[in-house]
């Protein structure tokens, strides 16, 4: 079963191998369909120059052991394909077939062996199997006691109801203790919720239970004192969609893909950047992985081949973050230079450059991040040095501001047309710069931290917008007892996540 034939036979036409192979390894398929499969994945590898993963399928796995039992001269043609120093697609793709029109084929007969099941029958399995361990007394629980089926356990209301409406952390719920001479550089929230992940100064790569705030011993390689690791500090993390993946980025220019379960390292790029990775983003079918750097670039890699596809240059200064526009079809670019920079994904060519420097403001400020609205995916959120984040298009144009600045005010359009408009005049006083924002995952919360205050390392604060209204609704201060580096929201509850120099990491909660 899948969760959607539309989406497999999508998966299969897109050449996304590692989920096709993932579900048909827990199908019944008629053997000659696996073989045709595996020939032609086979083939595809050998086409990326991949030789060690086709020579791997070809005579460590099933199907082709199969194939060479039963026919052994089409067998044959795949070993002296994989001995050939080049790759020619006409002698490879035989039958006038192209790549392309193989794998239809393959999808359209594929697509047979699979089916959906309904959520009714889903839930109706789910219900049988509770009644049977509660009958056997495997779950020792009334039966009006509400379980969390997936822990075993009782169940708390607030972990088992969805929240309908956001709400913004306040509360110090949890705290995370890291070693004496160790902290935390970066962390982030799985897309499923299940997991916080954190990469810190040493090099480590740690998982942990957001709602106990302890590292996760249910996975097996934790549990036995094995950690996921870089040589260098690690500074960036993201996860693919569906949780299974997670990227690291280390300060000598390592990434590595690793397996969140089995703590096994997928993928590794010793070389990716000349210097530090800044940040990390996955893009949405899982495929790619882009990547930005202190050496002032960003770039695509495949994930199957593990060789980068595009460079974007044009900044001059760190690109200190990168992300993926919803529908794939361009890159966000954030520098040192005060430059954002959108990119076609197809041409590589720089589609627009602007710089979020309100009139009359001389210099231009360094931009620490971006991030797409959800409910507008054609504005971005831009947070540059300064007191504001600021609502930008993807041409350039300002639309709005969140200020902590009490005497802040919006700017308006005559002031954006004119190039010699006055900036308002300064608030009162020294107020800090915002370094660091993260969005609540409706969009209704925009939060932001700002960097300590002179002679006081321990006044790092965090803000929260109302982003309908752009109205500061609350701010929490002293988040840290030392700098505040960043922060990570909770993918589907009220929960936000903070780390700084101090060795902690503190979980937030309404």
């Amino acid at each position: 079963t899948v969760d959607s034939v539309e989406g497999f036979i999508s998966d299969v036409t897109h050449g996304n191998w590692d989920i096709v192979l993932r579900v048909v390894s827990s199908t019944h398929m008629p053997p000659k369909k696996l073989v045709s499969l595996y020939e032609h994945v086979f083939l595809e590898m050998l086409e990326m120059r991949e030789l060690e993963t086709a020579r791997a399928l070809l005579r460590q796995t099933e199907p082709l052991a199969l194939l060479k039992q039963r026919e052994p001269d089409r067998y044959q043609r795949l070993e002296h394909l994989l001995g050939r120093s080049s790759f020619d697609p006409k002698e490879a793709y035989t039958g006038g077939h192209t790549k392309e029109k193989r794998r239809a084929t393959i999808a359209q007969a594929l697509s047979k062996e699979v089916s959906v099941v309904p959520p009714s029958r889903l839930l109706f399995l789910l219900q049988q199997a509770t009644r049977w361990q509660r009958h056997t007394g495997a779950m020792p629980f009334d039966g009006g006691v509400k379980v969390d089926l997936f822990r075993g356990t009782k169940a708390k209301d607030s972990s088992v109801q969805k929240e309908h409406g956001e709400t913004y952390p306040k509360d110090l719920s949890k705290t995370i203790q890291f070693g004496k001479k160790s902290y935390c550089e970066v962390a982030r929230f799985s897309p499923d919720g299940r997991f916080l992940v954190s990469g810190s100064v040493d090099g480590f790569v740690e998982v942990w239970d957001p709602v106990t705030a302890k590292l996760n011993k249910e996975l097996p390689y934790q549990a036995s004192e094995e950690f996921m690791m870089h040589d260098e500090a690690v500074l960036a993390l993201a996860f693919s969609r569906d949780s299974e993946f997670l990227a690291s980025g280390s300060q000598d220019g390592a990434i590595k893909v690793w397996q969140l379960l089995t703590g096994k390292c997928m993928r590794r790029m010793d070389q990716a950047h000349t210097k530090g990775i800044t940040s990390l983003c996955f893009s949405r079918d899982g495929t790619q992985l882009i990547s930005s750097s202190f050496d002032m670039t960003a770039k695509v890699h495949g994930l199957k081949s593990g060789k980068t596809i595009k460079v974007f240059r044009g900044h001059q200064s760190f690109v200190n973050d990168v992300i993926f526009t919803p529908d794939g079809s361009r890159a966000i670019t954030a520098s040192s230079d005060g430059a954002i920079k959108v990119w076609d994904m197809k041409t590589s060519e720089c589609m627009s450059s602007f710089s979020p420097t309100r009139p009359g403001q001389l210099n231009e400020v360094p931009v620490f991040s971006v991030a797409v609205l959800p409910r507008t995916p054609d504005q971005i959120i831009v947070c540059s040095r300064g007191t504001s984040l600021a609502v930008m298009t993807m041409s350039g144009h300002l639309v709005r501001e969140f200020s902590i600045d009490p005497n802040h005010t919006q700017p308006s359009e005559s002031s954006q047309k004119d190039p010699k408009a006055k900036e308002p005049a300064p608030s009162s006083g020294t107020l800090p710069d915002i370094i660091a924002f993260s969005l609540s995952p409706k969009g209704d919360y925009l939060y932001c931290i700002t960097s300590p205050t002179s002679g006081d390392i321990s006044s790092s604060s965090m803000h929260c917008f109302n982003v309908n209204t752009s109205a500061l609704e609350h701010t929490i201060p002293k988040l840290h007892s030392s700098e505040t580096l960043g922060l990570t929201h909770h993918p589907n509850r009220s929960m936000l996540a903070t780390y700084s120099k101090d060795g902690t990491i503190n979980v937030w909660v309404p």
